[in-house]
């Protein structure tokens, strides 16, 4: 079993791709008094993104690094875990990463991402966005939520930590169900960090187990 330990503050990187929302939800979080983590370092890959205004405006080091720029995924990979190790990140979260990253092994059970469905349902390559939506509405399923799991080098696969549910309601388009999904993503996200920063999770194979208080 593995015992992630406490740490006072939190140290992350955040990774970006798009909009930044995850983003924008942390920082104000944290300006609370509600979330006792830092963010040392946002990575995106997209310099078209929201978020790296975001970034901007809290003060917080942000570099842009795009795919295209390298030949490899491991390459692309060893710039961005180069960057976390450099910001002395202890979490590396994703938020909206569209990018398969390769996740070194002294970053293995450190990297947490969020996912708009309740895993192992409606995930994997291709399952992001809108398109997961739009998948559990043409599916039929009453309920769907977010889920915040430990990335591995497998879309979608790491071990569970959170999960929260929303009901699917008849008239519900993408738009409605997503709104409705991000409400909860904003809690889950925030509640990861705190359970971990508090040494409260453990890792037992695919068992994610959370101590009492």
């Amino acid at each position: 079993m593995i015992n992630l330990e406490a740490k006072s503050p939190l140290r992350i990187a955040v990774l970006i791709s798009g909009g930044g929302t995850t983003l924008k939800n942390m920082i104000q979080r944290i300006d609370a008094g509600l979330l006792d983590v830092r963010i040392e370092l946002v990575v995106c890959s997209n310099p078209e993104s929201r978020g790296m205004q975001f970034a901007e405006e809290a003060g917080i080091p942000a570099v842009v690094i795009e795919r295209k720029q390298y030949d490899t995924q491991d390459a692309f990979s060893a710039a961005i875990f180069d960057g976390c190790r450099q910001a002395n990140a202890d979490i590396v979260a994703m938020g909206g990463f569209l990018k398969q990253v390769t996740i070194p092994e002294d970053f293995t059970n450190r990297v947490l991402n969020i996912h708009p469905a309740l895993i192992p349902a409606f995930c994997g390559k291709g399952m992001y966005g809108h398109f997961v939506h739009e998948a559990v509405l043409e599916y039929g399923a009453k309920v769907s939520g977010c889920t915040v799991h430990f990335a591995d080098n497998e879309y979608d696969r790491g071990p569970v930590v959170v999960q929260k549910t929303v009901p699917v309601m008849e008239d519900d388009t993408p738009d409605t169900l997503a709104a409705r999904v991000f409400e909860q993503e904003c809690e889950a996200y925030p509640e990861v960090l705190r359970l971990i920063g508090a040494g409260r999770v453990s890792i037992d194979g695919r068992r994610v187990r959370i101590a009492p208080e």
